[in-house]
């Protein structure tokens, strides 16, 4: 017996069956893999923070200075801000090129620039912290500069893949498998 709700593969209005689905548009930017349990635990304890503030800035602005409340205010927003960027970062892949989004700052680099994306054995930093450990990461060889020159896109050991080496996998192979299909057009 078939369900009368509607799945995500399937369209309610049979005009709209040649259309293509939003995740099948190449020229949007998008995520070939989704963001790690260690980046969304902090993103949420951030928030946790983020919403307490904003209520001491309640608070605040029923029983103190309107500027005061402000100032927590202010720093509510910081924090809230801080947690989306947090939950931002990572590689990006469309049509136009890869996407690299850091905390402070987006690089992005056209497929036209792009040698290869590999992966490579080498020590790697865990969880973007100075201590290293051996592990593998995704490193992109541009025309324009020496691979040792760029950060890797992605390492076994960063807040995404952290003890989830199968999932590391996937997001290389599917990185890997963008740059091939773009490099050659």
């Amino acid at each position: 017996m078939p369900l009368p709700f509607l799945t995500a593969d399937r369209a309610s209005d049979p005009a709209a069956d040649d259309l293509p689905l939003p995740y099948d548009d190449r020229d949007r930017w998008r995520r070939p893999y989704r963001p790690g349990p260690w980046r969304v635990g902090a993103a949420a304890l951030l928030l946790l923070l983020a919403s307490y503030v904003l209520f001491a800035a309640v608070i605040i602005a029923l029983t103190g200075t309107p500027s005061g409340a402000g100032t927590v205010l202010g720093i509510a927003l910081v924090v809230i801000a801080g947690a989306l960027r947090l939950l931002r970062m990572g590689v990006w892949v469309s049509a136009r090129g890869l996407r690299r989004a850091g905390f402070f700052s987006t690089r992005t680099v056209p497929w036209k620039q792009v040698v290869t994306v590999r992966t490579v054995q080498q020590p790697v930093r865990w969880l973007g912290l100075p201590r290293t450990v051996q592990g593998q990461a995704l490193v992109l060889v541009r025309r324009s500069r020496s691979p040792e020159d760029a950060p890797p896109l992605l390492t076994t050991h960063d807040a995404d893949f952290l003890a989830r080496p199968q999932a590391f996998d996937r997001a290389a192979d599917t990185v890997e498998a963008w740059a091939a299909e773009y490099r050659r057009v």
